[in-house]
């Protein structure tokens, strides 16, 4: 019998990082430039354009380690660009940005992990997950380079829903959550906050601070786990070996 929680924790790392990194990409750049978006705008209507025409406080909500004042900004100076079309243009951000890294990644293995992945994604709950509910249901790319790099997207959107129930459970502030943490870009708590638009000074975290951070890690792990359900064992190891291999030929 697979150990879900232990392989939700060997896997989140490289899934953050694949699911995460085609954001600060070319294909992104571009795609703000297209739209005349800057700033957070482009990120927010991208990501978030899958929750439809909705209120910046909805937005916050789902997002939740970014100020509610910066999203609310962000979220309507892009309001030239519909909801529905920012999130379609986000996918194909993904897609093309899948396309470029895992080209050398062999056929056999981006088909089987793009498999793998989008079993885990079917297996999921959407309860307290709502970005992930929005990116499952948003039509897949067809061919398997584009569909790894939806899937781990969409699989990082359910930990990062479960995330913040975490984070809020164990008694922290989404803001106390970003200064324990960090990030593929910035390493430092402070520099992450200051980065996503909350206001200085900071407190200092106490170690009472940190080990809610340690325990909302672990507790995100428990939530995840009931995803990997569906995977053998075999499945399970083939799962985290080709989820490495896909992190060596994207990132190397």
């Amino acid at each position: 019998m697979t150990d879900t929680r232990a392989l939700a924790a060997a896997v989140k790392d490289h899934l953050g990082a694949l699911g995460g990194a085609f954001m600060i990409s070319r294909e992104a750049k571009a795609y703000g430039e297209a739209a005349g978006l800057t700033l957070w705008t482009p990120y927010m209507r991208g990501r978030c354009g899958v929750l439809g025409e909705v209120d910046a406080d909805v937005v916050a909500s789902a997002v939740g380690f970014f100020p509610p004042g910066v999203v609310r900004a962000s979220w309507e100076a892009g309001a030239s660009l519909p909801a529905e079309e920012a999130a379609r243009r986000y996918a194909g951000v993904c897609d093309a940005f899948g396309r470029r890294k895992f080209a050398g990644l062999p056929a056999a293995d981006a088909d089987r992990l793009a498999g793998l992945l989008e079993a885990v994604a079917a297996e999921a709950d959407v309860i307290g997950a709502p970005l992930f509910a929005g990116w499952r249901a948003m039509p897949p790319p067809e061919d398997p380079l584009a569909r790894v790099s939806r899937f781990a997207h969409v699989l990082r959107e359910l930990r990062g829903g479960l995330h913040l129930v975490a984070v809020l459970s164990c008694g922290l502030t989404p803001l106390e959550s970003v200064l324990t943490g960090a990030s593929i870009l910035i390493p430092s708590g402070d520099g992450n906050a200051r980065y996503f638009g909350w206001p200085e000074p900071y407190a200092e975290p106490d170690d009472d601070t940190r080990k809610r951070r340690a325990d909302a890690e672990e507790l995100t792990d428990t939530l995840v786990a009931p995803a990997f359900g569906g995977l053998s064992e075999a499945d399970a190891d083939e799962f985290v070996a080709l989820l490495g291999k896909a992190a060596k030929v994207a990132f190397g």
